[in-house]
């Protein structure tokens, strides 16, 4: 079941005692017989979106917000609640296909003085944009961290960021139902501080982008979103999730679709937004590079969709 969280709803009430949630989600996976690494409550791989639909002030409150979240007293209470009372987790920044860089390698943390090292590699790290928005390679990528760890949890999850659809590599969709399946949850942090595209041809953002991740991107037992609607909101927003993930709990909110019914948003409008974008503006020409891209087996409905879309007249629909 997915949920979707409202952060001013609970941060109040976030980790000050047990009666504030209700009870664990189901864990997914089982520790290995015979394995000899290290146990920690949590393995966590952060996925940070540095598209260049990112606005620079967004990718600064970011990355800010994950570092002061890290050393909060909520996050470390979580932490410290924990069966074994520490967790590995990893962070790195995402764009294409071909652009995922881990900026925290697999750390423990069990303490305050673990998190304020974690939270300082990542506040240190130079802020950097790259080209295009591949969740699903973000997803790929971070679910090939988990082989890597040297630590051994029982549950194991994905923070993903991001603020547009995903318009490169695999269709989204594959990549999350891949990492399902291998028991990983998926919980999302979409960011809608430009919720209102500039233009009609702005492929980058949709309205909704809320409902794309709770449609199209997140998954598996106790997986829910964080809204970011304003940059005051990022510290926390993140603050709030990054507890909720440690502490594997979920509000008392109203779930979201089930996953088995028909998507709000389309999963592939960030790739239909790309190529309806570059077909109508490049100019033509009988070289193959330079012609419209072929059209898709897409239904003659979502092409119709996707026309109001293009037109400002439905956006996010």
């Amino acid at each position: 079941m997915n949920w979707r969280v409202s952060v001013g709803s609970i941060l109040t009430a976030i980790l000050t005692s047990a009666q504030a949630f209700p009870d664990p989600a189901p864990q997914p996976k089982t520790l290995a017989q015979g394995d000899s690494r290290p146990a920690v409550d949590l393995e966590l791989g952060i996925a940070v979106d540095i598209s260049y639909s990112m606005e620079p002030d967004d990718l600064a409150a970011q990355r800010d917000g994950y570092a002061k979240a890290i050393v909060s007293e909520e996050f470390l209470r979580a932490v410290r609640a924990g069966p074994a009372g520490k967790i590995a987790l990893t962070y790195f920044e995402w764009s294409s296909t071909s652009d995922q860089k881990i900026i925290v390698p697999w750390r423990r943390i069990d303490g305050p003085g673990t998190a304020e090292a974690v939270a300082t590699e990542i506040a240190n790290a130079p802020i950097r944009r790259g080209s295009r928005t591949s969740i699903s390679s973000a997803i790929k990528f971070a679910a090939s961290l988990f082989e890597q760890n040297p630590y051994s949890g029982p549950r194991r999850i994905i923070d993903v960021s991001g603020d547009g659809p995903n318009s490169n590599g695999d269709p989204v969709t594959s990549a999350r139902d891949t990492a399902l399946q291998q028991g990983i949850v998926i919980t999302g942090l979409p960011v809608m501080t430009n919720a209102t595209p500039a233009a009609p041809t702005d492929f980058q953002h949709i309205d909704h982008i809320d409902w794309y991740y709770e449609d199209c991107v997140i998954g598996g037992p106790g997986s829910f979103v964080v809204p970011i609607t304003s940059r005051e909101d990022f510290k926390a927003a993140i603050r709030t999730k990054l507890a909720l993930e440690v502490a594997g709990l979920m509000p008392d909110r109203s779930p979201a679709p089930s996953t088995d019914k028909k998507p709000r948003v389309l999963c592939t409008i960030g790739e239909k937004l790309w190529q309806e974008r570059w077909g109508a503006i490049v100019p033509a020409s009988n070289s193959p590079a330079m012609s419209k891209p072929a059209a898709s087996n897409s239904s003659s409905k979502e092409d119709a969709l996707l026309d109001k879309k293009i037109k400002g007249i439905c956006r996010g629909c």
